[in-house]
C-alpha cells in the first residue's frame, strides 16, 4: 500500500485569503493558490489544475503499463486533462474530466488500441476516485 501526503494552508478568508500548497515529495513547496489562481489568471495553482495533472499522469501511466503488458515496448503517449468546475447551487462541483490523448505506438491495431485506452481510463485510480463524467478522445499516429 502506498500513501502520499500534501498540505494546504490558507491565510485570511474568502477572496482576500491566500493559500499555499506543499507536497510530500517537495515538488510543490509553498506553491501559491487562492481565488485569483482558481478563478482568474494570477500566478500559482489551484485544486482543479492539480486534479487535471493527477488524472493525466495516472491515466497515461496506466495506459503505458497496459500496452507493455500487451508486448508493446516503444511509443509515445501524451495526455491533456481538462477538469471542469461548475456552479452548483451556492457552491461548486467538478463535473467532468476530459482526457485528450495523442499516441504513437508502432505496430498496434487502432481498434485494439482504443480498447486498451478505454480500459486504462476506467481502471486508473484517479478515474475511480472522480465522481465526474470522464471522456476520452485519442489520436493514434
Amino acid at each position: 500500500m502506498t500513501t502520499r501526503t500534501a498540505t494546504a494552508r490558507y491565510e485570511g478568508m474568502g477572496k482576500d485569503g491566500k493559500g499555499h500548497i506543499s507536497s510530500q515529495s517537495g515538488v510543490l513547496s509553498d506553491t501559491v493558490y487562492g481565488f485569483g489562481t482558481r478563478f482568474g489568471d494570477e500566478p500559482g495553482t489551484n485544486p482543479e489544475e492539480l486534479i487535471a495533472a493527477a488524472h493525466a499522469g495516472c491515466f497515461t501511466m496506466a495506459l503505458s503499463f497496459a500496452l507493455a503488458k500487451e508486448g508493446f515496448t516503444e511509443g509515445t503517449l501524451e495526455t491533456r486533462a481538462k477538469v471542469t468546475l461548475e456552479q452548483d447551487g451556492a457552491g461548486f462541483t467538478i463535473t467532468r474530466s476530459d482526457l485528450e490523448l495523442n499516441a504513437s505506438v508502432p505496430g498496434i491495431d487502432a481498434d485494439r488500441f482504443a480498447e486498451i485506452a478505454a480500459e486504462a481510463k476506467a481502471g486508473c485510480p484517479v478515474s475511480k476516485l472522480l465522481k465526474a463524467e470522464i471522456s476520452l478522445t485519442h489520436h493514434l499516429s
